[in-house]
């Protein structure tokens, strides 16, 4: 599990008007809440928090007052023209949690690259793969089984239109 470490602060003014001055100060207002946790409101540095969501299934080691908090996003706001962030809800999360989440990070990297290097739609490996985690599959078994089904996918697919191919070019050859 690699937590992505982002220290937060404390907010105390809310409403529109404190949510823009916080923006405009780079910073995206954020709340923080979950099983039996207190809900917190804090602040987190824009451009830290928006690299960071870019991370597939990141997880935060959040610095809050002297206390480390896990979590992971649950909700992400922005602006529907400029995209920039506007609000980010975050659970708090166990450390089991956390290494699970991480290490489907890493599977998921290491399928799509996997994908890539065998000519094949990395998108559809992922998805092939967090639909095997759905059904209980651990992230390295549903790694390899999505690359496999991945795999023969294609292989359908390019008989398929080998076939189809043929079929078109048999009507065009008694014709000559």
């Amino acid at each position: 599990m690699s937590a992505i470490a982002i220290t937060a602060g404390p907010r105390s003014e809310f409403g529109k008007g404190a949510a823009r001055k916080l923006r405009r100060a780079g910073q995206v207002p954020a709340v923080i809440y979950g099983s039996g946790a207190e809900l917190v409101h804090v602040t987190l540095p824009a451009h830290e928090l928006g690299l960071a969501l870019r991370t597939s299934r990141v997880v935060f080691s959040i610095d809050f007052e002297g206390t480390t908090i896990l979590a992971k996003p649950r909700d992400v706001q922005r602006d529907p023209v400029r995209r920039v962030l506007e609000h980010v809800d975050l659970i708090v999360i166990t450390k089991a949690e956390a290494t699970e989440r991480g290490d489907i990070a890493s599977a998921i990297k290491a399928t799509e690259a996997a994908a890539i290097e065998a000519g094949m739609d990395p998108a559809t490996a992922v998805a092939a793969m967090e639909d095997a985690i759905a059904h209980g599959e651990s992230a390295s078994d549903a790694a390899g089984h999505a690359l496999s089904d991945v795999r023969e996918k294609a292989e359908e697919y390019s008989e398929a239109n080998t076939q189809a191919a043929e079929a078109a070019a048999a009507p065009a050859a008694e014709n000559a």
